[in-house]
């Protein structure tokens, strides 16, 4: 970042931004305050690639490696119910629920794997050009990233592409989460930023760092943040999210906020 964007106060679960602070090389777009309200258990062998909130408020989660990927639903205390696994020769990526369909990517195999979402067996496949990286989903198409700075818009029923558009700032764009005000935030590979992206135009509209702010992060052995989903009753006057990562043994539940002076 060309400005301070340091998390201070780590110990305490909250950053410190302050007020008018912005991302040079986003525009000068705003950043938030990051805390964390709580901390729930998390799998530290799950190689997390996308994770959803589902309407029952269960967290729909998707694995990567390969002879290891799965899809699974799990609640907060890390009960897992209707695992899948994937097969043998397919690196599971991000993933999405729209309606009765759950979608999962996979990274250079360019398939889409359609799902019965209550279940989460297999119902069909599609084929895509890119590789697969995040999965995200709007009330009537799919949000996908591919690790560079494009996001792909998709069919929800066919995943045909309907269109895309330039993300300013920015490349390797991971995972994804598509919020009721229209926005999609996005994990920045290898990095500790979000960013919030308005879809329409590209344009990054806020920019979060959690850097020193999440112990699994630090834990020998585990990679680097990634998934992102909305808290159920998360609003844009009250922005909560869930946070993890690759091999992380804790996932965060968090408060994105405009600083106070």
């Amino acid at each position: 970042m060309a400005c301070v964007l340091s998390a201070c106060g780590a110990d305490d679960g909250a950053s410190a931004i302050k007020p008018g602070t912005t991302a040079k090389e986003y525009d000068d777009a705003p950043m938030l305050e990051v805390t964390v309200d709580e901390v729930h258990p998390w799998d530290e062998g799950a190689f997390t690639q996308g994770l959803e909130t589902a309407d029952d408020g269960r967290l729909l989660v998707g694995t990567g490696l390969y002879g290891e990927s799965q899809i699974y639903y799990t609640d907060l205390e890390g009960e897992k119910t209707d695992e899948q696994s994937l097969s043998e020769n397919l690196f599971g990526e991000g993933v999405a629920i729209h309606g009765d369909t759950a979608w999962q990517l996979t990274w250079k195999e360019h398939t889409a794997i359609k799902r019965d979402a209550r279940t989460l067996e297999e119902i069909d496949r599609a084929d895509y050009e890119t590789e697969g990286w995040g999965l995200c989903s709007q009330q009537d198409r799919l949000v996908m990233s591919d690790g560079t700075g494009t996001l792909t818009f998709r069919d929800p029923e066919t995943f045909a592409k309907t269109g895309s558009v330039e993300v300013e700032g920015t490349d390797q764009l991971n995972e994804l989460e598509c919020t009721a005000d229209g926005k999609v935030w996005a994990n920045v590979w290898q990095t500790d930023t979000i960013l919030e992206i308005d879809p329409e135009d590209g344009k990054v509209t806020h920019v979060v760092d959690t850097a020193g702010l999440f112990p699994a992060a630090q834990r020998d052995g585990a990679d680097v943040l990634n998934g992102i989903a909305v808290v159920p009753g998360s609003s844009p006057n009250d922005r909560r999210f869930y946070l993890t990562g690759k091999l992380w043994d804790e996932m965060y539940e968090v408060r994105f906020k405009e600083p106070q002076g």
